[in-house]
């Protein structure tokens, strides 16, 4: 009876100790520095490790020219942002965007780093308003490790690719898989005294969108802003045990979808500036890291037809409305301004 008893003891001390949190970074604005393909005015225009071709959903009546232009990225100054409809106006949306902003070396936390810089112009008028910041795609769960040139093709995955067993989008750059139950999220921001609330939007294998409200911006310099899950069990005997089947089920996943930046009729509306250098996690796990006897996966190839099947319905989407800000760039003006006529140049000799 006391050997069983002390079997049971030490089987409880290893389910909690399975149970112990995860820490990861969800993004990190650091790795989205621009740092390939240079644009018209000499800097870099995208992110190597999270460029994402869009031309093979464009049709053939476009040029191979015209088709290698077709890419985009998670470089910061791509980021969007799209404030609510009674906010939005000609002047709002011309003047807020995102930067990458890097921090002074001389800073006391996070010298020498870049972050994510925002403008939002909220109505001045009394009005409730929000404005999410976001990436230019919805970031893709499914993207396996590759080595991106320096003109942005994407190429194929090598042996040591796929030995990382990561896609391109984890590791900080938006995707962070296996997750079951997350516990807390931080988000480490730059505070200028604004009043307005700040969520973190994210979205799981599911297609379920969560935000989770962090706090209040209205303090002056760096500060994380931390969400505890009030659901949260800490203790294993209380919790609900259940198994799930190790194969085909594909690991759970969260991603981040952006921050959500709130307005409150009754303050001050105009300009909101503000930083964001990264956001962390702190989750359980959905499925045990263990060693198999099985390569499951090469064997059956199920979640691989999953993943391509999930990539092209994500890329037509994303792709279409890219290809669409194409068609709109190749058509603006790139005039200056007028040019002089023959009479006002002879009248000035």
């Amino acid at each position: 009876m006391k050997r069983r008893f002390i079997i049971i003891a030490m089987a409880l001390m290893l389910i909690g100790a399975f149970a112990i949190a995860e820490e990861a970074v969800l993004i990190d604005f650091a790795n989205l520095n621009a740092d390939i393909i240079e644009g018209a005015d000499g800097n870099m225009t995208h992110n190597r490790r999270t460029v994402m071709d869009y031309s093979n959903v464009a049709g053939a009546s476009f040029t191979e020219e015209q088709k290698v232009l077709m890419r985009t990225s998670l470089a910061i100054n791509n980021w969007e942002i799209v404030l609510n409809s009674s906010a939005r106006n000609v002047k709002s949306v011309s003047v807020s965007r995102a930067i990458a902003a890097p921090v002074s070396q001389n800073a006391k936390q996070f010298a020498g780093s870049t972050s994510i810089g925002v403008r939002v112009n909220f109505p001045e008028w009394n009005s409730n308003a929000n404005a999410v910041i976001k990436p230019s795609f919805e970031i893709p769960s499914y993207e396996p490790m590759a080595q991106v040139a320096d003109d942005g093709a994407v190429q194929e995955p090598t042996d040591a690719d796929r030995e990382t067993g990561l896609s391109r989008f984890e590791d900080g750059y938006g995707v962070v898989k296996n997750v079951s139950v997350i516990k807390e999220i931080a988000v480490n921001t730059y505070g200028m005294n604004f009043p307005h609330g700040l969520y973190v939007l994210t979205r799981d294998e599911n297609n379920n969108d969560q935000r989770y409200f962090m706090g209040y911006l209205n303090f002056d310099g760096w500060r994380q802003l931390i969400w505890r899950n009030p659901g949260y069990v800490s203790e294993v005997r209380t919790r609900e045990v259940r198994l799930y089947p190790v194969y085909p089920t594909a690991f759970p996943y969260v991603k981040f979808m952006g921050f959500l930046v709130t307005r409150d009729s009754a303050h001050d509306g105009g300009d909101y500036v503000g930083y964001f250098k990264d956001v962390k996690i702190i989750y359980d796990k959905a499925v045990l890291d263990t060693v198999r006897d099985f390569a499951d996966e090469d064997l059956w190839g199920i979640n691989t037809r999953k993943e391509m099947e999930r990539k092209q319905l994500e890329v037509s989407r994303f792709g279409g409305v890219q290809v669409l800000r194409f068609l709109e760039q190749e058509k603006m003006a790139t005039e200056q301004g007028f040019s002089p006529n023959e009479k006002s140049a002879d009248a000035a000799e």
